[in-house]
């Protein structure tokens, strides 16, 4: 369900893994934005590995209707635009068509489990199924249900999301941004800070992170990496030996607001570091993405 940004990934990726795809989406436009996109993800998903199959065209279909997109599906993935209404409107016109048994999962970032869920009569098959973009790159999917959720479709969710090459994990309580938009949100907001307090350039920020810490956040968590900071000792050493520094470090974090003017101040910085062509910088970002990918969530047999 939707044909833009994310559900053009989402659909690469489902062809990939060997599924037969129908993809609805209202914009005339979309059939062949998603079939260019397909296109143009093929070969990065060969590199990967994720191919399993040849022909993605033969299935790949488009639908008017959004109920005869979903007419027999086992799985269906819901990416359209993050607003309420739309979203309510679109669950109300599938959910009598939906075969028994079918998982709906929602790509949705910004919005709630419960606030989607009041778009149906019956919500027990909907399950948050939020992916990083793009899909069909970022192994990452954070996969929730609440109690309104009927048993199983969260087992049922993650284990479709992992036959198709992903990595998920449950989400277990109800937070605005799930898991890892909050661990995003954290870290930007203390970039931000330091570009507003004068202490590094907005391309120094990026270059310390992507230099930096972040290499290794691809190959392991903060906590995991932390253990092997402590030596023999692990975390309980490491917890002993910084807990001052970084208790002095969490009391000095900044609290900047998103608001005009630090936008402003933020696209002024890019701009003065000159990073390139937008096209340019999508296909340098897929192809290391693809690397890391590839070294740190890659086997012997081509699966993740």
């Amino acid at each position: 369900m939707g044909g833009g940004l994310i559900g053009r990934s989402w659909t690469a990726l489902f062809l990939a893994a060997g599924r037969s795809v129908r993809v609805y989406d209202p914009d005339p436009a979309a059939e062949p934005r998603v079939r260019g996109a397909v296109g143009e993800a093929w070969p990065v998903l060969q590199q990967l590995g994720l191919v399993t199959t040849d022909d993605p065209e033969g299935r790949l279909s488009f639908c008017d209707d959004p109920r005869e997109a979903v007419a027999g599906a086992g799985f269906v993935q819901e990416s359209i635009p993050e607003r309420l209404p739309l979203k309510h409107e679109l669950y109300a016109a599938i959910e009598p068509a939906l075969a028994e048994g079918t998982v709906v999962a929602s790509s949705a970032s910004g919005l709630t489990l419960s606030e989607l869920q009041q778009g149906w009569s019956d919500p027990g098959r909907l399950v948050l199924g939020h992916p990083f973009n793009p899909p069909h790159l970022i192994p990452l999917v954070e996969v929730m249900g609440n109690d309104r959720t009927d048993p199983g479709v969260v087992a049922a969710g993650r284990a479709f999301y992992e036959s198709v090459g992903k990595v998920t994990i449950e989400v277990r309580r109800e937070v605005p941004g799930h898991v890892a938009n909050r661990l995003q949100a954290a870290l930007w907001r203390e970039a931000i800070h330091l570009v507003e307090e004068g202490v590094a350039t907005v391309e120094d920020v990026d270059t310390a992170v992507s230099s930096g810490p972040g290499l290794r956040w691809a190959v392991m968590g903060p906590t995991l990496l932390f253990h092997l900071g402590g030596d023999d000792g692990g975390l309980a050493t490491f917890c002993e030996r910084y807990a001052d520094s970084f208790n002095r470090w969490w009391d000095d974090l900044g609290t900047p607001r998103l608001d005009a003017e630090t936008a402003r101040r933020l696209v002024d910085g890019l701009a003065a570091s000159r990073p390139g062509d937008h096209a340019e910088l999508v296909a340098r970002r897929d192809e290391r993405l693809a690397a890391v990918v590839a070294a740190t969530h890659g086997s012997d047999d081509g699966s993740r």
